[in-house]
């Protein structure tokens, strides 16, 4: 195997890791409540899980460009890695590669200086990157042939259903919980038969 094969081979294999990485995290991301908690885990182990692995995705995003860049088939520049649209080679889905990694780059900064930022801030830049997958996920199909036909095309399918399949959990999560009025109202509603008592476990409740 030439070097610039296993360049190729390399930068294919890293690029197909990251995506499910990168699945791995924007479905963490959906599952977690308000409270950032999963059921059964921490929050704090569910703060390191979800960081590590964003990490981990970065870490095999840039030996992906790499390795791409290396392969000397095609001329990529290195700046397109991060630059989007930077490359005279597959112009479209190169750049949103390049796009799909700076919003990753953006969350997991970020989330490193979370204690210095303003929260809406750090909120509106973490929900941003929420279109780091989608941007990855048509990079992915468009800029490689092999994730077109074939088993690679199931596991792309497979990573697409699991993030839409979380999407309908969190929806369905979201439309069953009563709203903050709706909530007090059936609280009280709940106590009010019990007198006095009753009224004081009420507002104790609904002051929580």
């Amino acid at each position: 195997m030439g070097g610039t094969t296993a360049f190729w081979y390399a930068s294919r294999a890293t690029g197909i890791v990251a995506l499910l990485l990168l699945t791995a995290v924007l479905v963490l991301g959906i599952l977690v409540n308000r409270q950032g908690r999963l059921p059964g885990l921490p929050r704090f182990a569910v703060t390191s899980l979800h960081r590590n692995i964003s990490l981990l995705a970065v870490a095999f995003i840039a030996v992906h460009v790499l390795t791409a860049v290396l392969d000397t088939y095609v001329r990529i520049p290195l700046v397109s890695g991060v630059i989007p649209f930077a490359s005279g080679y597959e112009r479209l889905w190169l750049g949103l590669g390049a796009i799909s990694f700076d919003l990753m780059l953006a969350m997991i900064i970020t989330s490193l200086i979370r204690g210095h930022l303003n929260r809406i801030l750090w909120r509106a830049i973490h929900l941003l990157a929420y279109l780091c997958w989608p941007v990855a996920f048509a990079h992915s199909i468009g800029s490689s042939r092999d994730l077109q036909h074939g088993w690679m095309l199931d596991l792309a399918v497979a990573c697409a259903l699991v993030v839409v399949a979380a999407a309908g959990w969190r929806l369905a999560s979201a439309a069953r919980q009563l709203p903050r009025a709706a909530r007090v109202a059936a609280i009280l509603a709940q106590h009010a038969p019990h007198g006095p008592h009753g009224s004081r476990q009420a507002h104790e409740r609904i002051s929580r």
